[in-house]
């Protein structure tokens, strides 16, 4: 190929202001010099020629007249007496100065755009230490951010930086609309691609305390979009690891979709490393609060950094036994024991004798106010045991929508209600894939039934036909999986709910069918409490108060491995009249502890029923009371408990 030497000297220019803004700027100060160097030299030539009309008779005053007209073309007045030669040369020199000027102005703009856009986009580096790193941003962002500005509030300065593919821009606009008072904690938000290492490393990833790794689309969205939202989590967690030499010491909290893509995080064999599926676990809690009501509000109390929190705690226990250990507690009710060997037992039994090894999980107040007594502080007395017990029978289920949460509810269940219970699906136009899959369902869990009735229930009309008040329990699930809207699929909900409350009101139905309902913006609590609904989960509020405990205490999975899972124990609430023999009757809560340990559970408070209703009270549920507070108890009261079973 002939190349021209035009085409390679542009060529090279090319590659030379590629460079960036320097190049740029040297390349404008040479112009600058050479049309200088030209002004001085036209002017040197007139007065050489002819020095009659050199008016200044000395060269270097007018090296400096040229230098004004070149930067100030109102400098041209210098030449006012100046012959027509001369003054023709001081416009030319002043209109080198404009172009060249002109130019610069137009770069130093530019570079200042650039400048501030970079700034306006967190293009710079983070210096901090210690702080929380959430990469990604979706829709339960904000609450999280609120959690942890909670669990921050007694340190004098706290930094959760986050690093997601959104603009910096929107990502502060909408920050400071939802959360205007961070109180002690800073919020640092910067824009780039979280999966990338150089980008890792400008957030100083190796210094951070923990790493918040949230799925780039919703639960609602495509299969193909939760699939890729995986593959990006996965190459994050790697980078983090690279970025730490292969060896990581962070915890990394992450949300995974497909149960495949979970297992190969378990290849990396770290602890640190804790991959969840967030629906999964809300498919398990709608399940047990479908069983026992209440239990939402048990779980938004001991999640939250706001009230009683769950401790590790470590003494000198002199083998006491864990039957007693409550009363050797002013505040905090154990839960378990966490082994040398890193093994949470909840539940280890009241013959359990502790090792000085042996750490405790326990319910409390706060960290401060917990201190192990030697000698008990109470004294419980002895009230005789109920006989009574809870009958398993078969339950009719109503639920309103079908996502992935319903599927795992129905799969849940099957853990929990005996044979011959029924679940009638409501869709409104269902799919072939939805028809296909309830048959699915239908064969994996021969001992239920499942059918699916085609009703539209944001309609009243088609709501009375379903006769919701016939069934045990009414679940009601987004209606609309394609759209992820958050305050579209909580419109829905209400509309549901307000139908619900009318029809109750027509038929004078009881309270018998228990109504549940999944919520996912948090914000739409006191809404929701106006509907009369029984229990609601606010999806996003729950697991991001999970996501971020894990944060600041990542050993804490295994209590929720244990509670999610049927397996283990569970939290329930149940009637007082599973515990108590005689009703009301007025006693201690260090009584009702020693109580409830009879029938090998753990009481970790109380609900009382005429007050289930009142969101004032915490709808009636009271966690860690002090031993000595007094209690009348009553028939329509329950005690809120750590238990194997609900029966």
């Amino acid at each position: 190929m002939n190349t021209s030497s035009k085409e390679k000297l542009r060529y090279r220019f090319e590659k030379y202001l590629n460079k960036g803004g320097t190049s740029v700027f040297m390349s404008l100060l040479i112009v600058f010099l050479v049309g200088f160097i030209i002004a001085i030299g036209l002017r040197y030539l007139v007065i050489t020629f002819f020095p009659n009309l050199n008016v200044f008779n000395d060269f270097w005053s007018d090296i400096w007249v040229s230098f004004l007209q070149i930067t100030d073309p109102g400098a041209v007045a210098e030449d006012t007496d100046s012959s027509p030669w001369l003054k023709l040369i001081a416009i030319i020199t002043g209109f080198i100065g404009i172009v060249i000027f002109s130019m610069l102005i137009a770069f130093i703009t530019t570079s200042l755009e650039n400048m501030f856009h970079e700034f306006r986009k967190g293009r710079g580096k983070v210096i901090e230490k210690g702080h929380t790193i959430m990469l990604g941003w979706n829709e339960r962002t904000i609450d999280i951010i609120r959690e942890l500005i909670i669990a921050n509030e007694s340190e004098k300065k706290a930094i959760v930086v986050i690093l997601a593919k959104e603009e910096k821009e929107e990502m502060d606009d909408h920050l400071a609309k939802r959360l205007p008072d961070t109180k002690t904690t800073r919020v640092i938000t910067t824009s780039g691609d979280y999966a990338n290492m150089n980008e890792l490393n400008r957030v100083n990833v190796t210094e951070a305390k923990s790493v918040l790794l949230m799925a780039a689309c919703s639960e609602g969205a495509e299969e193909e979009d939760k699939i890729d939202s995986d593959i990006q989590t996965i190459k994050a967690i790697m980078a983090i690891v690279s970025c730490q030499d292969g060896v990581n010491e962070i915890p990394i909290i992450s949300e995974i979709f497909n149960e495949e893509k979970r297992e190969i995080i378990s290849y990396f064999e770290d602890d640190k490393i804790i991959a969840l599926d967030s629906w999964d676990i809300m498919g398990k809690l709608l399940v047990q609060t479908s069983l026992t009501s209440g239990l939402e509000i048990v779980y938004n109390e001991m999640l939250s950094f706001d009230g009683c929190e769950i401790y590790f705690y470590k003494s000198n226990w002199n083998n006491v036994e864990f039957g007693e250990l409550p009363l050797h507690f002013k505040d905090g009710i154990p839960l378990g024991i966490y082994t040398e060997a890193k093994e949470l037992i909840l539940r280890p039994g009241n013959d359990y004798k502790l090792k000085n090894t042996d750490q405790i999980l326990i319910l409390a107040e706060d960290d401060s106010t917990i201190n192990f007594q030697a000698q008990k502080i109470y004294n419980a007395k002895e009230i005789s045991l109920s006989s009574e017990k809870m009958e398993a029978r078969t339950k009719n289920i109503l639920v309103l929508g079908w996502h992935n949460v319903a599927e795992i509810f129905v799969r849940e269940s099957a853990d929990y209600l005996v044979e011959k219970s029924a679940f009638d699906i409501v869709i409104n136009s269902p799919t072939q894939i939805d028809k296909d899959r309830v048959v699915e369902m239908q064969k994996a869990y021969p001992q239920f039934k499942l059918n699916l009735i085609e009703q539209n229930p944001l309609k009243l009309e088609g709501l009375k036909v379903l006769k919701p008040f016939d069934y045990d329990s009414v679940l009601i699930l987004s209606q609309n999986t394609s759209d992820y809207n958050a305050e579209r699929i909580d419109s829905d909900t209400l509309i549901i709910l307000l139908f619900l409350r009318k029809i109750k009101k027509e038929i004078n139905a009881d309270d018998s069918t228990h109504i549940i309902t999944q919520v996912l913006n948090s914000e739409n609590q006191d809404i929701v409490t106006q509907t009369d609904v029984d229990d609601f989960i606010i999806s996003n509020k729950l697991i991001t108060m999970i996501l971020a405990q894990l944060s600041e205490e990542p050993e804490i999975r295994a209590l929720y491995d244990d509670l999610f899972s049927e397996d283990g124990s569970e939290i329930y609430v149940k009637p007082a009249k599973l515990y108590f023999e005689k009703l009301p009757q007025k006693c201690s809560f260090a009584d009702i502890i020693n109580l409830a340990s009879k029938r090998d559970e753990i009481c970790l408070g109380v609900r009382k029923g005429n007050l289930s209703k009142n969101p004032k009270d915490n709808f009636g549920v009271k966690l860690n009371s002090p031993k000595d507070e007094i209690f009348e108890i009553n028939k329509d009261d329950y005690l809120v408990v750590l238990s194997e079973d609900y029966m």
